[in-house]
């Protein structure tokens, strides 16, 4: 994976407290944003890259694991809830999971070669779930949504990539709540009804 080499982990308690820190090489390039969210119309990274990006994402999804990044009991309660205003009731399983790095945005990229930061929260989720979010954070700058639907386009039209946009959008649904990326709110509203109808429209699709 293009990441940083983890050389040290520490882990230690005190009191009722439990710390962790690692140390890392520090990473190539610089982050593609500051904000989890694109700053300009569309980032400008090479065609390089963006194959990169996809060869990472499908070694990353093979990686077995027991760690955990999104709980099916999390989608069970929070899906129904977050997208009450689709038209009818909203799947909560997804057909597959697989290894994600559970916070792939654009503050997490780096370019202009490819580097992926903060792996904290990798471990399992619905397939296609990292390609989901990506898009998700692009969906308020239209050319870089369009960009990230073009490059991760054999992933998210899939079944399992429709599921895992819904899954996200609900995520962030829910963060809004709390202040958080609330510019965001109507544009994946809007992105979760354009997938709902979709799914809706096609049936079963490959995954």
């Amino acid at each position: 994976m293009p990441r940083p080499v983890l050389r040290l982990v520490r882990q230690w308690a005190e009191g009722r407290s439990a710390y962790k820190a690692e140390l890392y090489d520090h990473a190539v390039g610089k982050a593609v944003s500051s904000t989890p969210a694109p700053v300009t119309a569309e980032p400008h990274l090479a065609a390089t890259w963006w194959s990169d990006l996809r060869t990472a994402l499908a070694r990353l999804s093979t990686v077995h694991t027991d760690r955990t990044a999104v709980r099916q009991a999390y989608l069970d309660r929070a899906m129904p809830k977050y997208l009450a205003f689709l038209d009818g009731p909203v799947p909560t399983v997804p057909r597959a999971w697989s290894t994600a790095h559970g916070d792939l945005h654009w503050a997490n990229l780096t370019g202009p070669e490819l580097g992926v930061l903060d792996w904290e929260g990798w471990g399992t989720a619905p397939a296609c779930y990292d390609a989901a979010l990506l898009h998700a954070y692009s969906v308020g700058v239209p050319r870089a949504a369009e960009r990230v639907r073009h490059e991760l386009a054999a992933v998210l039209d899939s079944e399992s990539g429709r599921f895992a946009e819904l899954a996200v959008i609900t995520e962030l649904l829910q963060s809004a709540e709390r202040g958080d990326n609330v510019d965001l709110v109507p544009a994946l509203r809007q992105r979760a009804e354009e997938v709902w109808h979709r799914m809706t429209a096609d049936g079963p699709a490959s995954t």
